[in-house]
């Protein structure tokens, strides 16, 4: 963990450092250009994958890291935690296609601090940072609401059994949507086939699928659904 003390300050006279990470070129220049026009902002490196991404944080010391949750290689949410984890003061911000219903309260516990849609304004991502620097979390307007009602009236954001899923589990479910075998998807997560097996047997007690057939259905359908 890096302390307090070696931390330059997002909010003084230098120009606040941007991490984008992000598996489409095309989505980082546009961020980059976006960013590049702010005459307080700067990016300080671009990354598709979790390993590019943590050797980044690491050297280019961001104020601010822009993460998507599908990578080239990991996952977006792991990252968060890993960055969390080697400086707590780093501010990260998701930017994604997937469903901000079902991913953002899972970036928030991760460590994120902001959820942007891709669908909506870029110019969005220019608020969130500036938002998340003075301490406060970005969400939209509709999931901040879900989010308060969870916590005031104590009720669950919704019924979505897919909201059962850990982590492993939400990922290994959209690689199975992605049509990658079990033997593929264990190598993309460096684990054994046996692992990945043992996953994909509590997602169908999960979701309550009787086979791999209506596994690999409902899995399909969700990632066409939410990418």
């Amino acid at each position: 963990m890096i302390h307090s003390e070696q931390q330059a300050s997002p909010l003084s006279s230098q120009a606040v450092r941007v991490l984008i990470v992000d598996d489409h070129p095309i989505v980082r220049r546009g961020l980059a250009e976006l960013i590049a026009s702010e005459p307080d902002m700067r990016v300080c490196g671009e990354a598709s994958d979790t390993t590019e991404a943590m050797r980044l944080v690491k050297t280019a010391q961001p104020n601010v890291v822009i993460v998507d949750i599908c990578l080239k290689s990991g996952y977006g949410i792991e990252l968060i935690e890993q960055i969390k984890a080697y400086n707590e003061h780093i501010k990260m911000v998701v930017s994604s296609m997937h469903d901000e219903s079902l991913f953002a309260e899972r970036a928030l516990r991760a460590g994120a601090v902001g959820y942007i849609n891709k669908q909506e304004a870029t110019e969005k991502v220019i608020d969130a940072i500036r938002q998340v620097l003075h301490g406060e979390i970005h969400l939209s307007p509709a999931m901040a609401s879900r989010l308060l009602h969870s916590v005031v009236g104590g009720e669950p954001l919704d019924h979505n059994p897919i909201k059962n899923l850990s982590n492993r589990e939400l990922e290994v479910f959209e690689m199975i949507g992605q049509g990658l075998t079990t033997k593929q998807i264990a190598g993309k997560l460096h684990l054994s086939p046996k692992t990945i097996e043992t996953h994909r047997e509590k997602i169908k007690t999960k979701l309550s699928l009787a086979n791999a057939n209506e596994l690999n259905r409902r899995a399909v359908q969700w990632t066409l659904e939410n990418h």
